[in-house]
């Protein structure tokens, strides 16, 4: 149903449906913090255009985010932790459209995303930022 309903909205509310939803798959369980820096490398990649112009497309991309790799039936069933990351996702889109100088990170540089408990062939040799259960790169 959110899929659908992504693709049938206005391009700003698109990309904060897109975003909160990612925030809640990936980082439901997660710190404000944690869930402020998955949305974050989401917002960086779209800013760099390697995976998409927009919000949508980038976390649409196929294995990268929890939406092209989640089963579509998956339901969004805890609507307190979807409200957070409605706010966090409208707060990320917010400060990315600040000055770089204004704007505030919590990942500076990092365009990937782990489970802390692997070890993804890609984090081999990188340096990474651990915050709760995720470890966050710099690989691009």
């Amino acid at each position: 149903m959110l899929l659908w309903l992504m693709s049938v909205l206005p391009q700003p509310l698109a990309d904060q449906t897109c975003l909160a939803t990612t925030v809640y798959l990936e980082a439901r369980s997660q710190s404000t913090v944690g869930q402020m820096a998955v949305a974050e490398v989401a917002m960086r990649r779209r800013e760099r255009g390697q995976w998409g112009g927009t919000v949508c497309e980038v976390v649409k991309a196929p294995h990268q985010f929890a939406l092209s790799t989640t089963s579509p039936g998956q339901e969004v069933d805890n609507l307190v932790a979807f409200q957070k990351a409605w706010d966090i996702a409208g707060k990320s889109i917010e400060n990315w459209g600040l000055p770089v100088d204004e704007r505030r990170f919590f990942v500076p540089h990092a365009d990937h995303f782990a489970t802390a408990a692997v070890a993804p062939a890609w984090s081999r040799n990188q340096h990474a930022v651990t915050i709760g259960d995720h470890k966050f790169y710099s690989i691009n």
